[in-house]
């Protein structure tokens, strides 16, 4: 199974991504994760970005395909994987759709999380995660079972990013509607585009991606 995930930031397409990977066996792709892991290794790719990134220059679209498609070849791959944070305009897309044709990989579906921006805005600005082991939290309806302690390591280091807050979260909206959004009518003509409410509760999202899987793989 190939999945891609887009929805705005916040929607909830990392924890979606976790719970998929887990239940179908699939690797969960973040970008980000993979660019700064390559970046620690030291592999030339990794020296490549370091180099850019210091610079301060946009990543080649060209240079990203390379490392998905190196990442999607090792062995936790095999029964298929989800893009998590690309692609994020349409020249991504079609980059991707060429490394797949020539790869002989399929696309099943483009699951699309959409929100109600005003209330993801509330949502992001009220989250918070574990310093120590990245758990995430929400004020308004994911608090920590104990008050200050991380629930899955015990840690008291429970801290807020300093970009989710409303006006950067605004912004990044912004930038979203602007390269992102152009994405939904290309996935929609190539027919693999399927909207998800993604302001319902975690668990029904994740039971209405399971439908849709399941009508695919019939």
């Amino acid at each position: 199974m190939k999945l891609i995930f887009l929805g705005p930031p916040g929607a909830g397409k990392g924890t979606q991504a976790q719970r998929l990977s887990e239940k179908y066996h699939i690797a969960q792709i973040s970008t980000g994760d993979m660019l700064r892991a390559e970046v620690q290794s030291g592999s030339e790719i990794g020296l490549k970005a370091k180099k850019i990134m210091e610079a301060g220059s946009l990543f080649p679209d060209d240079l990203m395909v390379k490392m998905i498609k190196q990442r999607i070849e090792k062995d936790d791959c095999k029964y298929g994987f989800i893009l998590d944070g690309f692609p994020r305009n349409v020249d991504q897309a079609k980059a991707l759709d060429q490394m797949f044709a020539e790869q002989h990989l399929k696309l099943d579906a483009v699951l699309l999380l959409e929100v109600d921006e005003k209330r993801l805005a509330d949502r992001i600005s009220n989250r918070f995660s574990c310093a120590k082991c990245g758990a995430s939290y929400n004020k308004q309806f994911k608090k920590p079972k104990k008050e200050g302690v991380c629930d899955v390591c015990g840690s008291t280091e429970l801290v807020f990013r300093s970009d989710d807050n409303k006006d950067t979260v605004l912004e990044r909206l912004r930038v979203y509607r602007e390269q992102t959004a152009p994405l939904l009518p290309y996935y929609k003509e190539k027919k693999c585009l399927y909207p998800i409410n993604g302001m319902k509760s975690v668990d029904a999202v994740t039971k209405d991606i399971d439908l849709i899987l399941k009508k695919i793989k019939m």
